[in-house]
Formats: C-alpha cells, sequence, structure tokens
C-alpha cells in the first residue's frame, strides 16, 4: 500500500515529466516521418512504453537515453505488417493512435490490450473508419481486438454519409461530406486524421466541441496541411442536425488534407511538462495548510487548461510565469498556493478541456466551501475504469459527501476525508487524486495496488516526500 499521512504543508519547485498525451504522438508520428527524429522530455511509463513495443513490433527502430528518444522514421509505406497481435496494455490511446497509422498503411495488424482495455468501447473510430474504406473489424462490433485487413477499397473516397455538408462553411474548406463525431474525443479525432493521410481528398471532422489539439499542432510542424474551424450552430447557422450532439452550442472542425505521396517531416521537439500530472500536485497543494510550490515548464495549451479556469473560478490562488512557446504547445510555470476554495458549476466544452483531470477536481471540490456540481461529463464512463462511479464510491469510503448522477456528480462540500482504504480499481488518476486527498484529511489515506500509478507518473511519490509529505 501507499499511505499519505496528513500534516505537513508542501513546499518547493519541481519539474514534470514530459506530457503523455504528446509523448504518444510524438513516438507514433516520429515512425511514420522520413528519417530521424529526436524527442526530448519523453515520457517513459508503462503506457508510452507498449507504444514504443508496437512500434518495434511494425519495424521501427528506436533508442532510448534517459528522456532523450530517438525514433529512425520509415514513413508509412515502410511500415510492416506485425507477426502477432500489437498488445496495448490498458492504453486506449496507444490502441486508437495506432489504428489510424495501421489505417493509413493499409496493414494486416490486430490491435488487442488488457482485459479492461478490451472493455472499453472503440465503436466511435471503427464506424467512421470503415465509412472511409478501412477493412477493420471489432469483436461484438464494438470491442478489442481489433483486426485491419488490407484493403482495395481504402482512400477510394469513401467518408461519412450521415449528414450534410455545413452550407455557410469557410470558402476554403472542402467540399467532401464531413464525418460527425457525437462526442468530442481527441483520440478519436487523431485516429481520423491519420488514416485521413492516405486517402484521396480532403477528409473533414467536425466535433461538438474543443478537443485537445497536440495532433494538429505536431502534423503541421511535420508539413501536413491542416486546419480548424468553429461554427455557432444557433438559429441554424449550420445546414445540420445537430440533434445528436452533446454539447449544442458550437461545432468544431478539423479538415486535413493529403499529400501524395505522403511525406512527413522528422521531429525535433522538447516535450512540455504534463499538465495532467500537474494536476494532482496543483491540488494538493491548494487543500493543504501553509503550502506553496512551483510547477517549471508546464504545457498550457488551451484546450487542456479547464483545469486551471475551474479552480480560478473557486478562488484558487495559480499564478502564471515565463509563460512562452515550446515546439509549437504553449508552457509556463505555475506557482500554487494553499487556498480557501467555493463551491463551482462545470459543464459543457469545459468538460472536455479537463476530462482528465476530474478526479483532482473532485478532491478539490471536497475541501470547497459550498456546492460543485459537474454534469455533461458521462465520457468519464468510458476510461480505465468508470470515474463517475468509481470515484464517488472511494471518496465516499473516505468520508466525502457526494452524489452520483448520470452525467456527473455533485459535492456538497466542507466534507473533509476522514481517511481509510482506497481501491483505485486499477485507474491510475484515481490513484494519484486519492493519495492527494490524505494531505489534508483528518486520518491517513491507504492506496491498494499503488503500482498502477507507474502508468503514468512514475516518480509521484518521489516527488510528494521531495516537497515535504509524508508517504509510506
Amino acid at each position: 500500500m501507499l499511505t499519505i499521512t496528513p500534516g505537513s504543508p508542501l513546499r518547493g519547485t519541481v519539474t514534470l515529466p514530459g506530457d503523455k498525451s504528446i509523448s504518444h504522438r510524438a513516438a507514433l508520428f516520429a515512425a511514420l516521418a522520413e528519417g530521424e527524429s529526436r524527442i526530448e522530455n519523453f515520457l517513459m511509463a508503462g503506457v508510452t512504453k507498449v507504444m514504443l513495443d508496437a512500434l518495434t513490433a511494425l519495424g521501427i527502430s528506436w533508442e532510448l537515453d534517459g528522456t532523450s528518444l530517438t525514433v529512425r522514421g520509415r514513413g508509412l509505406s515502410g511500415l510492416q505488417s506485425p507477426v502477432s497481435h500489437l498488445y496495448c496494455g490498458n492504453s486506449a490511446t496507444t490502441l486508437r493512435l495506432l489504428a489510424g497509422a495501421i489505417a493509413a498503411a493499409n496493414l494486416d495488424a490486430v490491435l488487442d490490450g488488457s482485459p479492461g482495455l478490451r472493455r472499453r468501447p472503440m465503436d466511435r473510430i471503427v464506424e467512421p473508419l470503415r465509412e472511409m474504406g478501412v477493412n477493420v473489424e471489432a469483436t461484438d462490433g464494438k470491442f478489442a481486438p481489433l483486426t485491419f485487413r488490407k484493403s482495395s477499397k481504402w482512400a477510394s473516397g469513401q467518408v461519412s454519409k450521415s449528414a450534410n455538408q455545413p452550407t455557410n462553411q469557410p470558402t476554403n474548406q472542402p467540399t467532401n461530406p464531413p464525418i460527425l463525431l457525437p462526442v468530442a474525443s481527441a483520440q478519436v479525432k487523431t485516429c481520423l486524421l491519420l488514416a485521413a493521410l492516405a486517402a484521396d481528398h480532403p477528409i473533414t471532422i467536425i466535433e461538438p466541441g474543443p478537443s485537445r489539439d497536440h495532433t494538429e499542432r505536431m502534423l503541421a510542424s511535420m508539413g501536413v496541411e491542416i486546419g480548424n474551424w468553429e461554427w455557432g450552430i444557433r438559429n441554424g447557422e449550420l445546414g445540420i442536425d445537430h440533434s445528436q450532439f452533446i454539447i449544442q452550442n458550437s461545432l468544431f472542425s478539423t479538415t486535413l488534407t493529403p499529400q501524395h505521396p505522403c511525406t512527413l517531416s522528422p521531429l525535433h521537439m522538447t516535450i512540455p511538462g504534463d499538465i495532467s500530472a500537474a494536476a494532482f500536485l496543483i491540488v494538493a497543494a491548494l487543500i493543504t495548510p501553509g503550502s506553496e510550490i512551483t510547477i517549471k515548464g508546464v504545457g498550457l495549451n488551451p484546450t487542456r487548461t479547464g483545469l486551471l479556469d475551474a479552480l480560478t473560478a473557486m478562488g484558487a490562488d495559480i499564478r502564471i510565469s515565463h509563460h512562452t512557446t515550446q515546439s509549437g504547445e504553449p508552457v509556463g510555470d505555475l506557482t500554487v498556493s494553499h487556498s480557501p476554495l467555493h463551491g463551482t458549476e462545470v459543464s459543457g466544452s469545459l468538460v472536455v478541456r479537463m476530462i482528465d483531470e476530474f478526479p483532482a477536481f473532485a478532491v478539490a471540490a471536497a475541501y470547497a466551501d459550498g456546492p460543485t456540481t459537474v454534469r455533461e461529463a458521462v465520457e468519464l464512463r468510458h476510461k480505465e475504469s468508470d470515474r463517475i462511479s468509481v470515484l464517488c464510491e472511494q471518496l465516499r469510503a473516505v468520508g466525502v459527501a457526494i452524489e452520483e448522477m448520470p452525467d456527473g456528480f455533485t459535492l456538497p462540500g466542507n466534507t473533509i476525508p476522514r481517511g481509510g482504504i482506497i481501491n483505485p480499481h486499477g485507474d491510475h488518476r484515481l490513484a494519484m487524486s486519492l493519495a492527494v486527498a490524505g494531505l489534508g484529511a483528518r486520518g491517513p489515506i491507504a492506496i491498494q495496488n499503488p503500482n498502477i500509478i507507474h502508468e503514468s507518473y512514475p516518480e509521484f511519490q518521489e516527488v510528494l516526500e521531495r516537497l515535504g509529505a509524508r508517504v509510506d
């Protein structure tokens, strides 16, 4: 077990491991490039190791020296069909991104993973890939393993016919029918954009909200023609039936125009610190009296800073300094001080911008004065665990009042945890968030099976101890 004992303020300065989402993309995109890529501050953890192992199986060579990753890309045409199943562990990011690359390369391959990954729905990538002409089959129609077979129809111009093209789109938008995603998802979008590299015409993907845009930034830096637009949808501005969308305020589109032959330039980048990892430290400082910490080099991509906005609205003292751009991504230092918090409401597009940070956010909300409500976050039920159900169950186990709702949760606030034993159900973000809850609790909180933390933040315990936390 990992036990957090309350009572010690947090002080000091820390740096973060490389962003997990960007590390995944950088490794894979470098493999698709022509030539050698160099990636600094790469996250080497369980979830990224399965990506690197999959690249090896696809014929890609790479070397890791500390946090410096060198990848020798072979281009789309240089990937080879694996001799056995590509194992993605518990990483849906790995599976979904690899699915797009395998589709673009038109390979025979099977993508599989852990029992937990096999329970996560994959129909949101399978169905649009089929509509694009990719020969892919899912288990029971929506689950891994996913089986890809070479297809003569691929890139033949088949795309989604589920809606008409917007009637008042910008003049530089392509005229092919778009692919409509009912839920904003950067993983699904990235899968389809990678597949679109081999299409014979521009592919447009429309989402009901702004998902993270690391893929677009990185592909653009590698020479891909890619653009983003936002449309309002009030008063019938678009010729689209938007009733299927969960968030009904704006539509966000991404268009990729493929080039033939498809040649991606190598990557030379430094990955910013992971804001999702920063979330645990931010909340830890906010709820622990006497704390003030500085987190250096945090990625501040606006599609990822929803947690900062939500916590600031609750009264959090979070200051940004040394704001700059690094390898196409906004980066800065965060200084966070213990703060009295008050309740708030989170819904709409803010949900997508903090989708991975809700477990940490819920801990902050437990300590806040007054109620906090999260709605329109049903996507949390399809993560490494059902993050609504398990989060509510485990917070209640340590004395926090929280009510589960179909698409979120609500907390009355002012319910400091009493301490106890937590079962994170194999979810790394729940494990770290609930560990942090112990820093301001009335008694120690012990986390069962804490090794799951190494999936994304191997240095978590060491960093907390360095800042002054009592961790056993």
